[in-house]
């Protein structure tokens, strides 16, 4: 407040530096929010009116939308059997002459099957960008979610595992280009005082920057949080084990994709903890009685939204990811939560799914 610069500002620099030295990215451009990072992460990455990316139809409607504000064409493909993240081979069965990309999701606690859609990719010469909003600390052989493709984002909506008190977000990269994009396009597209041409798109006279920079009160609070972050993570994920160890042996509880080992090289993070119940809706019902929130992610698959009926998908098309919307339900996690809550929420479930029984 005293320097009165309040947006775009050195605080904003001083955390870009700490994030790529958290995450390894050669690159990290902070913007307003996490929607924002995706929308310019894909056009500084050269997406062109109408080209079709293909995207998971069980995530945040912002996976989509992003695309859509991009300029291209949201086109939806299932979710894992035993996850949460894209199916690469029903991405193969989306493709078409217009596909361009590909953006899976590393959603919840674990991240996508990177082998699987960079393999993919490289068979179709399609660009991979991953949607890893949720996945600050989560890594693969080392890398950081983000860095696994051509680039990422970050968002640090409030509830994130390093969340500002507002609205913030990032772009992550190793690529040169699309950075020095990023960083134009978010500020009206300027280079310091000027307009620029912007390396990254083929045609650039027909492209415009925005405003999208980010809050320096925002960055100052993400300074300080990252510097208990490691410890938040551990928390979570001692957190997560009690949930798992209460309900494992409980009839009517699928944990997935907890319940399922990491592969190979994977750094968990438990953004959210994710159940499945046959009557989701009852417990949900029932839960809220006794005083406990619960969050539904996602009660409606994308394919299904209103906004993309023009796309033409019916029910049973994405079968896995419809199944999901109807079962999963988010149990409380936070830091600040405590183990006795945590067996609080269990005893309820128990009592929920027992009939009081036990």
């Amino acid at each position: 407040m005293d320097d009165g610069k309040f947006s775009h500002g050195a605080t904003v620099a001083e955390l870009e530096r700490a994030l790529e030295h958290h995450t390894g990215a050669r690159h990290v451009v902070g913007v307003n929010s996490g929607t924002d990072a995706l929308v310019l992460l894909l056009r500084a990455a050269g997406l062109r009116p109408g080209d079709e990316v293909i995207v998971p139809a069980y995530t945040f409607v912002a996976t989509a939308t992003a695309v859509v504000h991009a300029g291209g064409v949201p086109v939806f493909a299932d979710i894992e059997e035993h996850g949460y993240g894209i199916d690469p081979a029903s991405a193969a069965r989306a493709l078409t002459e217009r596909t361009r990309m590909i953006m899976p999701v590393h959603l919840f606690d674990r991240l996508a099957d990177m082998e699987g859609v960079n393999r993919l990719a490289r068979a179709h010469g399609l660009t991979v960008l991953e949607d890893s909003a949720e996945a600050i600390g989560m890594r693969s052989g080392g890398t950081h979610a983000g860095l696994l493709s051509t680039g990422g984002v970050l968002s640090f909506f409030p509830a994130k595992t390093l969340g500002a008190v507002g609205d913030a977000g990032a772009v992550l990269t190793d690529d040169d280009t699309i950075a020095e994009t990023a960083r134009m396009l978010r500020h009206h597209g300027r280079s310091g005082r000027t307009l620029a041409a912007f390396p990254g798109i083929s045609n650039p006279t027909a492209v415009t920057g925005c405003n999208s920079k980010m809050d320096d009160i925002q960055a100052a609070v993400l300074l300080a949080k990252l510097t208990r972050l490691d410890a938040d993570i551990e928390r979570r994920a001692a957190l997560s084990r009690r949930y798992d160890e209460r309900l494992s042996d409980l009839p009517g509880v699928r944990a997935v994709p907890g319940g399922t080992a990491p592969r190979p090289g994977e750094d968990r993070v438990v953004y959210v903890h994710l159940v499945e119940v046959d009557d989701r809706d009852g417990l949900v019902a029932h839960l809220t009685a006794a005083g406990i929130g619960t969050e539904v992610y996602y009660p409606r698959p994308l394919h299904l939204q209103p906004c993309f009926a023009h796309l033409g998908h019916r029910p049973g098309d994405l079968p896995r990811a419809e199944a999901v919307c109807r079962s999963a339900v988010a149990l409380p996690l936070y830091p600040d939560l405590e183990p006795e809550q945590v067996d609080r929420v269990c005893d309820e479930i128990e009592r929920f799914l027992t009939g009081g029984t036990r």
